[in-house]
């Protein structure tokens, strides 16, 4: 073979593995080849360690294959697959939909700013609360954060519905919320290590067992299939009555605590 044709494949090799790198670059827990995985997990099942979370993660296609998991509601939920998810007092009249994606930037800027007026409005028995969960930036950013997250909000939920409001706004704070371009909620660990600063949570083995063994994933898909039946196209969204709360833009959702309380006090009226 001759000099220039052995640059040549090794041009295309070259080549053909930068393809590859993309590609693998844009599924998450799947981006690692299978053969590094399956020995990863070979060497673990040897030493005796392996657990079901180290399998599962490094399995190409996991979340694909989750479709077909075993269904586990969390407790506190009622509906189709348990994908109907109402916090609040049985007295309130009314209830305040809310569709939240957890890797949504928005959605972390509102709960940073009016999820304690929200909370506030449930704990006052103004209004309960029906939380849709969503994944799409999954999709659209490529990833599985979203996906990952939303199954950790379903293991706090099956402790209470307290842990969960509590989990969810320490998953949106300034302090815990990644940039929507970072994956940083597909690592278990770092969803735990959140989960750990909501007292229900902490060192709690049950929910730490469920998030690392993906117990609600396919409660997860579940709730993001209902969100994407919903017809509402992106996060956060708001609506009461079939109508869409929004500020005093008119077009968007309310992000201060003065345009949400304007929205609320007129939607309860209507």
């Amino acid at each position: 073979m001759s000099q220039r044709n052995s640059k040549a494949a090794k041009t295309a090799a070259r080549e053909r593995l930068r393809v590859e790198r993309e590609r693998q670059a844009k599924r998450d827990k799947v981006k690692r080849q299978v053969i590094v995985a399956c020995s990863i997990v070979g060497v673990l099942a040897i030493a005796g360690g392996i657990s079901y979370a180290v399998v599962q993660g490094n399995k190409p296609g996991y979340w694909e294959a989750a479709k077909d998991d075993k269904l586990v509601k969390p407790a506190n939920t009622t509906g189709t697959n348990g994908t109907t998810v109402v916090i609040g007092k049985s007295t309130a009249k009314k209830t305040l939909e809310m569709y939240e994606d957890p890797r949504c930037p928005i959605c972390a800027q509102f709960e940073q700013t009016v999820g304690a007026t929200v909370d506030k409005g449930i704990e006052d028995g103004d209004y309960k609360v029906q939380y849709i969960g969503a994944t799409f930036l999954d999709n659209s950013l490529s990833g599985e954060g979203s996906k990952n997250a939303l199954s950790a909000l379903g293991a706090a939920l099956n402790v209470s519905p307290e842990a969960f409001l509590e989990y969810k706004t320490a998953l949106y704070s300034t302090k815990y919320h990644p940039e929507e371009s970072d994956d940083k909620f597909k690592d278990d660990s770092y969803l735990i290590k959140v989960a750990d600063t909501v007292s229900a949570l902490k060192n709690n083995t049950k929910f730490q067992t469920a998030v690392k063994d993906g117990t609600y994933d396919k409660w997860a898909l579940e709730m993001s299939a209902k969100f994407d039946d919903s017809g509402v196209t992106g996060t956060p969204t708001l609506k009461m009555d079939g109508k869409t709360l929004t500020g005093s833009d008119g077009q968007n959702a309310p992000m201060t605590v003065a345009d949400f309380t304007t929205a609320i006090d007129a939607a309860l009226k209507a």
